[in-house]
């Protein structure tokens, strides 16, 4: 494979540091209340046009034979809202011991105990070729769970509370979310011919808006002139995210396909029932 083709395939990576790189140059552009408007441009009509985008490319019936998937749901929102947050606390508590700056290990704790992204955990399951339908439920689901539990996973791990305001944050999630999701059905049933046959770059689509995301968020970081850490936590944080990312994804591989293959195993049929079976006929 050649380097311009292989960048060609990494191109969602490179643009990842790109618009990092660019965020760090000048923040000013993509912070809220920059020109870019991000707390209108991104939090409604980025997020709207990504599940607007997946309601245009999905089938009918994936998304509604996603929604029968009760085991695989009920697992991502176990591991995402109980495993996860609590093995995250019980590796801090080892780390609370080492010189790595608190307030870092706090914030730790705090993504810990969030819900499934709504945007990047479609973009990316549908970038693997995993079962997009699905991951719009989960992250549609997680986030409506998370309203009330994340709250009080806080208030557990963290002892602190604060008033969320649900009316507000569920019509959120409703109008960019569900509504879009809903109006990329209906306009697909007067164009299926049309995309099936022009098949547009949805993936791509999605993944630019993305960036779009990724490239607003790092603004408001860099812009934030009160952010003063060490070096040596920040970095040490990077390598434990990055670690902790790994180790949960082999954990979950491991779980899935042994759950596959038990799956599998109990599906074949044992020779003395297949021979019971021919004997009754």
């Amino acid at each position: 494979m050649g380097l311009l083709e292989r960048l060609r395939k990494e191109w969602f990576i490179l643009g990842i540091v790109l618009v990092i790189a660019v965020a760090r140059l000048e923040p000013a552009v993509g912070v809220k209340g920059g020109p870019l408007k991000p707390e209108i441009t991104i939090t409604y009509i980025a997020v709207s046009a990504i599940f607007f985008n997946s309601g245009l490319s999905l089938k009918t019936e994936e998304l509604t034979s996603a929604l029968m998937h009760v085991k695989l749901h009920l697992f991502v929102q176990i591991f995402t809202l109980v495993f996860f947050p609590t093995a995250i606390w019980l590796f801090l508590q080892l780390l609370s011991i080492t010189p790595i700056n608190e307030w870092l290990l706090k914030g730790l704790q705090t993504v810990g105990c969030m819900p499934p992204p709504v945007s990047s955990a479609v973009i990316l399951t549908k970038a693997v070729g995993g079962n997009e339908a699905a991951a719009i439920f989960n992250s549609a689901f997680g986030s409506f769970l998370g309203i009330v539990i994340t709250p009080l996973l806080l208030l557990l791990f963290l002892g602190s509370s604060s008033s969320v305001p649900f009316t507000s944050i569920f019509s959120q999630l409703f109008m960019t979310v569900v509504v879009p999701l809903i109006i990329g059905q209906i306009v697909r049933r007067y164009i299926k011919d049309w995309l099936e046959r022009k098949k547009p770059p949805f993936g791509a689509i999605s993944s630019c808006v993305l960036l779009m995301i990724i490239y607003t968020t790092f603004c408001d970081t860099f812009a934030n002139p009160n952010i003063d850490l060490d070096k040596f936590s920040l970095i040490i944080i990077v390598l434990i995210i990055f670690s902790i990312q790994m180790s949960f994804m082999f954990l979950t591989f491991l779980f899935s396909t042994r759950v596959v293959k038990s799956q599998s195993i109990t599906a074949i049929p044992h020779p003395l029932k297949k021979m019971d079976l021919h004997r009754c006929h």
